[in-house]
């Protein structure tokens, strides 16, 4: 549970006391008059969240005064805390305030008078951080232990790299709550405010000047006096930010004044754009991987740059150079006066300059500025930071998909690169490795080119350096369907002596580009993953039944894939491709398959398809896991694993084994059998004989304590089971035994009533061995229709998700995925 959670429960202020202990691990403290006592902190708390953390400083502030005249020791941090939020601030910033013992305390700390709480909101209300409990609890724990580790309370400097990042927020936070000033003068009060360390400003001859009244800033430019309409937003701000800057970077932020222009979201609205708040992101991962000054050293190129939104955050425009496909766009830069230092120009990367034989030549076009080509020339520091096209050519492979839209000059040229070929992102890294080898490349993009079997000849030749990134959700971008990772990650390219990273760790980013924890991307070896784990069982001569569904059979010829059976088998499974965003189309069915992926099941590899189905489907899917990979186990599987699969798919719903006769394919009538009832005719008490008994058989070798058969069929199923290693000797599991039970129940009600025509038609109910697909729907037709005893699937529901969780963490212990 988390501390929000838990300070959500509390009935007195000791309680929130005791959870904030132990939320900040604190080992020595005391508890008084002055709430929490360490030789670090001095805590204040209430419980309840109605008063400001400015009233809560102001009762601590009096206890403080008191310790201070008694001459006590007073810790180096105080911190206010309720149920809602919590604050902390550092003692030595309000020692000289209370030296000059100008405060009127009341009678007792928590009956102060107003005039104490004006006196010490004026003064404290840029020293202490602040954290909304609901949203920033970790933040606030982190803060807390760092400042007793380190003795500060570490706030960001601003640096030339951040400038222009720092600058946006200043103006949101602060600039647009200072009354009747022009937007065009926020850079000059931008400037006056960060250059000013509370008592006196770094320079005397700025434009705009700080200064303080009635213990409030404010702002003075051209003999004119700006007041800020609300003062909390710049108490935040400069609890994030330290100020001034340090020395040595003052003159040079001065000097890039004249490239900040207040951003607005809104502006990029209209043309597919990287959030700002994303940039953000983005810009501090550059600093992180690329060093402080990486915005001085480097020359940017952003070959597919839109509206240029990706560098706006750039606080030196004259190092980059920006193309885009549409001319349109350079117009609008120029309209909106855009990176107006930066040298735009309108550029098909991927046709541009391209010779047939694959080679780059500028004088097709005389397009490139020459400054870029000699940068190029000479192997000067070059970042390619861009977020280039997804699209990938192809008909109906994928719903993105665009046939022909990958049909490029580049394209031509990259038969050594496979199927990589297709995708649009990755023809601007095939010209990129070629055109600027020892290029840095940041990157937006999809997680393909590192995880996905069909990146693999393209890895191993685009060999790069991982440097850092991170992975936000797609949903973070404006019109991208799905729910899946988009990657920004730094690499060093034209690494020939290294082959491709085997696993990359990232930062996690939520829709709001806030950080939620990290995540590691695997890339392995094609022959490891799952699809390769089971042999696929060859077809034979006999006509099977397409079906596209359990009970549907394919109508469309694009979706029939195969029109035979093959020897022994019972079933065909549906497992496409071997990531997660493909899990959800696992399926079972009882006859010929209809997609690309399948494969027949027949009784010597039954365990391994229960297996695979499994493992596919009992993982939730999230936007993060969603490019993760199925593969092969890396150990033995016991038996119970194996058995509990195998229960855990015949009562999954993507289980549509079923029966039917009379289904209408190619001119013909055809019938399907079902082969997965795990129950006999008795135990359900079914109206007519069951046309296969296989999989009781099935389950009864399993159990078998002795290998003596009772029939035939039972000898072969003993035999089968035994071939996928399964022991005669095999017990079925409680939790599994708990699923059987349990569906026995909705089988035995099935049967206890004839359902309506129209139900018995739409279901295909015209044979006594239906499937659990026909089972389950018909018993919610008949609940949904209120004529019939309601059926209570919760018994079921709840046994069966007690089978899923204890598999769960098994699909990751065995090896299948990786964490």
């Amino acid at each position: 549970m988390s501390l929000y959670q838990r300070l959500k429960n509390v009935r007195s202020e000791e309680d929130v006391k005791d959870i904030y202990i132990k939320a900040l691990g604190l080992k020595s403290y005391t508890k008084g008059l002055i709430d929490i006592r360490t030789d670090e902190i001095w805590f204040e708390a209430k419980d309840t969240g109605k008063y400001s953390s400015y009233a809560m400083f102001t009762q601590l502030l009096h206890y403080v005064q008191d310790g201070l005249n008694k001459g006590e020791h007073v810790p180096p941090f105080l911190a206010v805390i309720d149920t809602e939020k919590a604050a902390l601030m550092k003692t030595a910033d309000v020692l000289p305030f209370l030296a000059k013992k100008t405060v009127k305390w009341g009678k007792s700390a928590s009956q102060y008078p107003k005039e104490a709480l004006d006196e010490v909101s004026a003064h404290i209300g840029t020293h202490f951080v602040s954290f909304k409990i609901a949203t920033h609890e970790d933040e606030f724990i982190s803060t807390v232990k760092t400042a007793i580790k380190s003795g500060d309370i570490i706030r960001t400097q601003i640096t030339p790299d951040n400038l222009k990042q720092v600058f946006d927020k200043w103006v949101v936070m602060i600039g647009r709550e200072i009354n009747g000033v022009a937007e065009e003068n926020y850079a000059l009060l931008f400037f006056a405010d960060i250059m000013h360390d509370g008592t006196v400003s770094t320079h005397t001859n700025l434009p705009a000047e700080l200064l303080h009244k009635n213990n409030a800033p404010v702002f003075s430019l051209g003999g004119k006096i700006y007041q800020l309409g609300n003062k909390e937003g710049y108490r935040q701000f400069w609890a994030i930010y330290h100020k001034p800057p340090k020395a040595e970077y003052r003159n040079y932020l001065l000097e890039r004044r004249d490239s900040l222009i207040p951003l607005d979201e809104r502006s990029f609205k209209g043309a597919y754009y990287t959030p700002l708040a994303v940039v953000d992101k983005a810009y501090d991962k550059l600093t992180e991987t690329l060093g402080n000054n990486w915005q001085k050293n480097y020359i940017v190129w952003d070959m597919c740059c839109g509206v240029g939104n990706l560098e706006v955050k750039h606080s030196n425009p004259r190092n980059i150079y920006m193309s885009t496909l549409d001319e349109a766009d350079v117009d609008v830069m120029k309209a909106t006066k855009t990176c107006v230092a930066a040298q735009r120009f309108q550029y098909d990367y991927l046709n541009d300059d391209i010779t047939d034989d694959g080679n780059i030549d500028y004088s097709l076009t005389n397009k490139v500025p020459e400054g870029l080509r000699k940068a190029i020339a000479e192997g000067k520091k070059i970042l390619v930071l861009m977020n280039p096209p997804y699209a990938e050519s192809g008909a109906g492979v994928d719903s993105g998909n665009k046939e022909g839209v990958a049909t490029t000059k580049m394209s031509s040229a990259m038969e050594d690169f496979g199927y990589a070929k297709r995708e649009l992102f990755a023809q601007f890294l095939a010209r990129i490795y070629r055109e600027i080898p020892k290029a840095r490349v940041a990157m937006f993009s999809t997680l393909k080119y590192v995880v996905s079997p069909n990146f693999e000849q393209f890895r191993q030749i685009w060999r790069a350096q991982y440097l850092g990134g991170f992975v936000v959700h797609n949903k973070a971008f404006d019109g991208l369907k799905g729910d899946f990772p988009i990657g920004f990650l730094v690499w060093e390219t034209k690494q020939d002596s290294i082959p491709f990273v085997t696993e990359i760790s990232t930062e996690v980013l939520d829709k709001k580009a806030q950080a939620i924890g990290e995540k590691c991307f695997y890339n392995l070896p094609a022959d490891q993953l799952l699809t390769k784990w089971v042999a696929r069982p060859k077809p034979n001569k006999t006509e099977a039944l397409p079906l596209k569904n359990a009970i549907v059979p394919a109508t469309k010829t694009k979706d029939i894939r195969g029109t035979y059976w093959s020897d022994n088998a019972i079933a065909c499974l549906y497992a496409h491709a071997s990531d997660m965003q493909n899990a959800n189309l696992t399926a079972l069915l009882s006859s010929g398959y209809s997609s690309p992926g399948a494969f027949f099941v027949n009784p010597e590899n039954l365990w391994q398809a229960a297996i695979v189905f499994t493992v596919r489907r009992v993982i939730k899917q999230t936007w993060l896991n969603d490019r993760d990979q199925f593969l092969q186990p890396n150990q033995p599987l016991p038996d119970e694993f194996k058995t509990d699969c195998l229960i855990w798919m015949l009562f999954h719903g993507s289980n549509l084994t079923a029966s039917a006769d009379d289904l209408e394919w190619n001119g013909k009538k055809w019938s399907i059998v079902n082969h997965f009832i795990p129950y006999t005719e008795a135990e359900v008490n079914a109206p007519d004989r069951f046309e296969s008994d296989f999989m009781v058989q099935y389950l009864a070798a399993l159990q078998a304590k002795q290998s003596e058969c009772v029939d035939t069929s039972t000898q072969a199923a003993s035999t089968h089971a035994a071939s996928g290693d399964l022991s005669p000797h095999s017990s079925i599991s409680l939790e599994a035994q708990a699923v059987l039970d349990a569906g026995r129940v909705l089988w035995q009600a099935y049967f206890a009533e004839t359902d309506v025509r129209s139900v018995r038609d739409e279901l295909k109910l015209n044979r006594p061995d239906v499937g659990w697909y026909q089972i389950r729907n018909a018993l919610k037709a008949r609940n949904a229709s209120g004529d019939s005893v309601t059926i209570d699937f919760k018994p079921f529901e709840t046994a069966y998700k007690t089978l899923s969780d204890k598999l769960q963490p098994q699909v990751f212990e065995l090896g299948f995925l990786r964490v």
